[in-house]
C-alpha cells in the first residue's frame, strides 16, 4: 500500500535518529570541533546518494532494492556482493542496538533474573533476549504505513533524549561549558569521529524501500531534505552540552 510523505518522513527520521544523537558529542571530543566538517560531508554524501538511488529506480521500474541496482550495474556477481554487504551491515547494526539495549537496561535494573525450569537468564543477556522478543513482531509488519506509527515512538524517544540533555544542562546545573579544554582538531581521533558520524546514517539501506513505498515518489528528494535537516537540528541540540572533555 502506498505511503504518504508525512509517514515516510517519520520512517526516514526514525532510521536516521536514535543512538547516533548520543554518539555525536563523543565523536566531537575525539576529533575536535573541526571534525564537524566530516559530519557535514557524510550527511551530504548520504543525501546525494539517496538522490542517485531515486534516479536509478526511476530509470527502470524493475529496480526496487540495492541488489537490483548491483545486478543492473555489474550482473549477477554485483547482486550477490551488494546483497552480502547490505545484509551484513543491517545484521551488525541490529546486533549493536541489542547490545546497547542490554547494557542500558542492566544499569537501570541491576540484578534482574528470570528462571524457567533449568534455564536461567540474568543481567545483560536477559535484557537482550527480552528486547529481541519485543522488537521481533514489528519485523512482521508488511505495510510501511503501519510501521510509521512504530517509527513515531522512536522519533518521540529521540525528542525526549534531546530535551533531557538540555534539561540537565539548563536546569540541573550541568551547564553548557565543561571541564577541560575544547580542542579544535585532534588528528589521532579523526578515524574514530568519522566512524561514529557514519554510524549516525546507518539507516541508508532503507532508502530504496522508503522510495518504493511512497505514494508521490516525486516528493522523495524533499522528504530526504526534511529528514536530514531535522536530524542535524537534533544532533546540534545534543552537541550543545558537549565541551570536548579530555
Amino acid at each position: 500500500m502506498p505511503v504518504g510523505t508525512a509517514r515516510t518522513c517519520m520512517n526516514g527520521l526514525n532510521a536516521l535518529s536514535g543512538v547516533g544523537l548520543l554518539t555525536v558529542p563523543y565523536a566531537l571530543s575525539e576529533g575536535g570541533w573541526v571534525s564537524l566538517a566530516l559530519l557535514a560531508a557524510v550527511a551530504a554524501a548520504c543525501w546525494y546518494t539517496g538522490i542517485l538511488l531515486c534516479r536509478c529506480m526511476d530509470a527502470d521500474d524493475a529496480i526496487r532494492t540495492y541488489p537490483d541496482i548491483g545486478e543492473r550495474a555489474f550482473g549477477r556477481t554485483g547482486r550477490l556482493l551488494v546483497s552480502a554487504f547490505t545484509y551484513v551491515e543491517l545484521y551488525l547494526v541490529a546486533t549493536g542496538f541489542l547490545i546497547l539495549e542490554g547494557d542500558n537496561l542492566d544499569k537501570l535494573f541491576p540484578g534482574a533474573r528470570v528462571t524457567l525450569g533449568t534455564v536461567s537468564l540474568a543481567g545483560k543477556r536477559l535484557f537482550v533476549v527480552l528486547v529481541a522478543l519485543v522488537v521481533a513482531p514489528t519485523t512482521w509488519l508488511r505495510s510501511l504505513g503501519v510501521l510509521a506509527y512504530v517509527s513515531a515512538t522512536g522519533v518521540f524517544a529521540s525528542v525526549v533524549i534531546v530535551l533531557s540533555v538540555l534539561w540537565a544542562a539548563a536546569v540541573d546545573g550541568v551547564g553548557f561549558s565543561g571541564r577541560g579544554t575544547t580542542t579544535p582538531l585532534r588528528i589521532a581521533g579523526l578515524p574514530t569521529a568519522l566512524g561514529l558520524y557514519i554510524f549516525c546514517y546507518g539507516g541508508h539501506p532503507m532508502f530504496p524501500t522508503l522510495y518504493t513505498s511512497m505514494k508521490r515518489k516525486s516528493q522523495f528528494p524533499k522528504m530526504l531534505v526534511i529528514c536530514f535537516l531535522q536530524w542535524r537540528c537534533s544532533a546540534t541540540s545534543c552537541t550543545a552540552t558537549a565541551c570536548c572533555p579530555r
